[in-house]
């Protein structure tokens, strides 16, 4: 799943660049999932009063709302977007308002300055109103996608890459940037998407209810040494076999 997020302050265009972009993916027959941040304080979905307000209040601590046409869960806090993303299975998860998600950005503003403010190694363009003003900023182009949807999207999949994992570079580093470095490194043409070894190289494969389970190489040594260490006390094992375990019900 690819994961781009457009960010900018308020009227800068950011919402119409993100209607213009999943529009146009979808176009192109990929599936797309959105997520937008909401900045204002008091901001809440429900309503007081309401039957699942009234859920809420008596102390229920995730409550549902199951309509016709829609289905809407209400969660008593606000989750880290990772959590969040942990729900969606898209090809493009479009991102807007969202700054603390470690993925490729695109910037919009009214002025330079606004730019310079939000500026960071993810940043692979930037739209919104100053595409009326400007071409290119620091090298990057500048996009209006209400009339430039197509060439956004190309450089969205040219410059995306699958959203990477989020593990301290204390406990991982055998790319050589660390979780947070790599995108980046990416984005510079340093490095490449299969680098990261825990995503493309994992020789311990682990699922909980059908989702895979990223660990870190030092991880997948504990469990392959375990389980090996047991099973290769029994008959049948052989040097390299493949061992599937399954724990649970059927």
């Amino acid at each position: 799943m690819k994961v781009i997020s457009i960010c900018g302050i308020s009227d800068s265009g950011k919402t119409t660049t993100a209607e213009h972009i999943i529009k146009e993916l979808r176009r192109r027959g990929y599936s797309v999932g959105s997520v937008k941040e909401i900045h204002y304080d008091q901001f809440k979905m429900d309503t007081e009063g309401s039957n699942t307000d009234r859920h809420r209040r008596a102390g229920s601590q995730l409550v549902t709302a199951r309509g016709k046409y829609e289905t809407d869960i209400l969660f008593q806090e606000k989750l880290p977007i990772r959590d969040i993303l942990s729900f969606y299975d898209f090809d493009y998860v479009v991102l807007e308002g969202v700054a603390d998600a470690g993925v490729p950005m695109i910037l919009t503003a009214h002025e330079t300055p606004e730019l310079d403010n939000r500026w960071s190694d993810y940043v692979i363009c930037c739209a919104g109103r100053i595409a009326g003003d400007l071409d290119t900023y620091r090298g990057l182009p500048v996009f209006d996608a209400r009339t430039q949807a197509e060439a956004l999207v190309d450089r969205i999949e040219l410059k995306t890459y699958h959203i990477l994992p989020d593990f301290d570079k204390d406990c991982c580093d055998a790319c050589g940037y660390g979780c947070a470095g790599l995108g980046p490194a990416i984005l510079k043409g340093e490095a490449r998407e299969k680098d990261c070894v825990v995503r493309t190289r994992p020789e311990v494969d682990v699922k909980i209810n059908g989702q895979p389970l990223e660990m870190v190489p030092f991880v997948q040594d504990i469990i392959r040494s375990a389980v090996t260490g047991i099973v290769g006390k029994l008959k049948g094992y052989e040097e390299g076999a493949v061992i599937e375990i399954s724990i649970g019900k059927k």
